[in-house]
């Protein structure tokens, strides 16, 4: 299974990620998508979709969107939410095989106690100096979650 990753759109869907996102089975978006036609935008991609709500995702158009979410793929427990800051669990006790979150516009991807934490960055406005980036997830029942980064421009 192959999992789009990605988070800060601040209503800035870039073509380049949706071309960087054709083919996958499943999306997360990890917050921040700024407006509801961007989230139209998002879902329009076609394939099964889980939002958060990020630090700038307000109005009436958030409000339908959970803080966290939990989401299997391929017999793996996924948990997202915007900002890393916010994790008021502890992941491996949970049996969650990744935390995917936002916030910070950095992309990062790691483990820590045999969990994968993952950043994909964010795919829409630059800030600073920072990529402009997305990730991509591989998951198989049999095996564990791999991530790659992909910087986009």
């Amino acid at each position: 299974m192959r999992i789009g990753v990605l988070s800060d759109t601040h209503g800035l869907l870039r073509p380049e990620a949706t071309a960087a996102l054709a083919g996958v089975d499943l999306l997360i978006h990890a917050g921040d998508v700024g407006d509801a036609a961007t989230l139209d935008r998002v879902r329009a991609l076609g394939p099964p979709l889980h939002v958060v709500r990020g630090n700038v995702d307000r109005g009436a158009w958030a409000q339908e969107l959970p803080e966290t979410a939990v989401v299997e793929a391929a017999g793996h427990l996924l948990y997202v939410l915007h900002d890393r800051a916010q994790l008021d669990l502890d992941p491996g006790a949970a049996g969650f095989a990744a935390v995917i979150y936002g916030h910070s516009h950095r992309p990062e991807t790691r483990r820590e106690r045999g969990v994968l934490y993952l950043n994909p960055g964010s795919c829409g406005p630059r800030r600073f100096t920072l990529p402009v980036s997305i990730a991509l997830l591989d998951a198989t029942p049999s095996g564990a979650i791999e991530a790659r980064i992909l910087e986009l421009i």
